[in-house]
């Protein structure tokens, strides 16, 4: 299994944004992580500059958002969205997105159920619990 260091991920989304600028070709994981790095131009100036991304600490007490672990929830839903894992969630984020009238909107709903899921597991020891995150995804689409 892939684990990217914290280092791998900011030089992957810089890299993104560089190449973007330049108008160079993307490989197809750059290609997936493109549009979610220009739905988030706020972010551009942390992904500009790669000596200072690589130095940068995203505190809660600095309340401001990690723009690497926000993109990179972009990328894994994604992910989980295409293949449909865990079986299921395609069709909830559809319902979500139609519900929002946003598919961006929709992955940032579906955030908060998988950063749910990622403190519940590592606060338990537990494995994830793909079936409670599906769950929090339905939820959502189906609340008034």
């Amino acid at each position: 299994m892939f684990q990217p260091s914290q280092h791998d991920v900011r030089r992957f989304f810089c890299e993104v944004l560089r190449k973007q600028r330049e108008g160079m070709p993307l490989v197809p994981m750059e290609a997936v992580a493109a549009p979610w790095i220009d739905a988030h131009p706020e972010y551009h100036g942390d992904l500009s500059d790669l000596e200072a991304a690589l130095a940068a600490s995203y505190t809660v007490e600095e309340g401001r958002t990690n723009p690497f672990l926000h993109l990179s929830m972009h990328l894994s839903i994604s992910e989980q969205v295409a293949i449909d894992q865990p079986t299921g969630i395609k069709q909830a984020f559809g319902l979500l997105a139609a519900k929002l009238g946003s598919a961006h909107e929709a992955q940032h709903q579906m955030m908060e159920c998988l950063g749910e899921m990622i403190w519940a597991s590592q606060r338990s020891g537990l494995p994830p619990d793909g079936q409670g995150y599906l769950e929090c995804v339905r939820q959502r689409a189906t609340r008034r």
